[in-house]
């Protein structure tokens, strides 16, 4: 199996951005919704499996292998034409209503704090995770709704010729969350900070061994690694930085360790508010920030102007100006976000994913924009905007 002379050019460019150096373009790539996907084919008239990726030949994708605590099928609880509930491995009671754009976790059944001692974790390293089709939460159960994925090994070869291809891993609110609920996690952290913290250390080191055994199982097919991980909402953090900084941080630092090991660079996905902890993640080594949500008050020319060319940053492309803006606005917006990619360390991206409620007509005509003044030398004229 080869790459093809683009695929390696995108490589080259993507590792020039997250190096801190002007490549020939700035890179641009996303995640959609499989309405807006719909949608794009619909308003453009491409067929059923025309994909945004080999359309505009993005820069980059990433894959998601079985993190699920538990390898199990979902156990379906209830089930008709509209909706199904399932059981899954990380011990959650799911509906997704297919019309919905995302699943409602209705339980969870970890939700006594004595259980959290009990809780068995299955081995990372077991080969069904990369090697086996299968349920699992994080790829099954989302924007849509999907039973027996296939093979991550086998997604990653697909996209391997034509693209680069990331992993990915959740870190410890991540994964937390999911077996406890998001209630649980806020209201234990305070009230059980002991036994909070030692869930959460057997967390790291379970997802520390997703991210190594990965790694191996790709054998040398991984160009990056993301880190997801939501730990803040609008406005700030969802708990303090100092329970932050001494339960996941050793987490996230084990993984980012590993992968810069193993050669390959670390992007990390928070939504969120997250600037109280912003210098954890310079710390920490990540190569770059996503998505940078603008809804959040978070704006890359000025976190560029403040944090410099320590950490890259990846998104910011407000949806809902992508969706509501007329494209002169859109014109305006862009071009001054692309100020953010001087010396390199930005890839253009939304600020989370592409929703429906963008036009194939914009996010057209956003893409083709960053393609024509993304060009290294930059020249934004009247947008351009001097840089600290």
């Amino acid at each position: 199996m080869e790459r093809t002379a683009n695929c390696l050019k995108k490589l080259d460019r993507m590792n020039k951005t997250l190096r801190h150096e002007e490549a020939d373009r700035v890179p641009v790539s996303d995640l959609f919704w499989g309405s807006f996907l719909e949608r794009w084919r619909k308003e453009l008239n491409l067929p059923a499996d025309a994909s945004p990726y080999d359309y505009y030949d993005l820069d980059w994708q990433v894959t998601v292998p079985n993190m699920d605590p538990h390898i199990m099928p979902f156990e379906v609880i209830e089930e008709t034409d509209e909706r199904i509930t399932v059981k899954t491995g990380f011990e959650a009671i799911i509906t997704k209503i297919y019309v919905d754009p995302m699943p409602r976790f209705d339980r969870f059944l970890t939700n006594e704090i004595e259980m959290l001692k009990d809780f068995k974790f299955d081995d990372p390293w077991d080969d069904r995770r990369y090697f086996s089709n299968g349920d699992n939460q994080l790829g099954g159960m989302g924007d849509g709704f999907s039973r027996n994925t296939p093979a991550w090994i086998e997604t990653v070869k697909s996209i391997w010729p034509n693209f680069p291809v990331y992993g990915s891993v959740c870190e410890g609110h991540e994964t937390l969350w999911r077996i406890i609920g998001s209630e649980n996690t806020l209201l234990w952290s305070l009230m059980y900070p002991d036994e909070m913290g030692a869930f959460i250390a057997r967390i790291n080191e379970f997802m520390l061994g997703i991210t190594k055994a990965q790694i191996k199982a790709a054998n040398g097919l991984l160009d990056g690694m993301v880190i997801w991980g939501d730990v803040a909402y609008t406005y700030d953090l969802l708990f303090s930085p100092e329970f932050w900084r001494e339960n996941f941080k050793p987490g996230i630092k084990a993984m980012v360790d590993v992968c810069h090991e193993a050669g390959i660079p670390v992007i990390y996905h928070g939504c969120g508010n997250v600037k109280r902890i912003f210098e954890d993640f310079i710390e920490l080594g990540i190569d770059a920030y996503n998505p940078l949500e603008a809804k959040a008050g978070l704006d890359v020319v000025e976190l560029r102007n403040q944090y410099g060319h320590r950490m890259g940053f990846c998104g910011n492309m407000n949806v809902m100006e992508w969706a509501d803006c007329t494209q002169e606005e859109l014109k305006d917006i862009v071009l001054r976000k692309l100020n953010a990619a001087k010396g390199g360390g930005f890839i253009f991206q939304s600020d989370h994913s592409v929703p429906n409620t963008v036009s194939a007509a914009n996010y057209d005509y956003v893409v083709k924009l960053v393609r024509e003044y993304g060009k290294y030398p930059l020249n934004l004229g009247t947008s351009d905007i001097p840089m600290d």
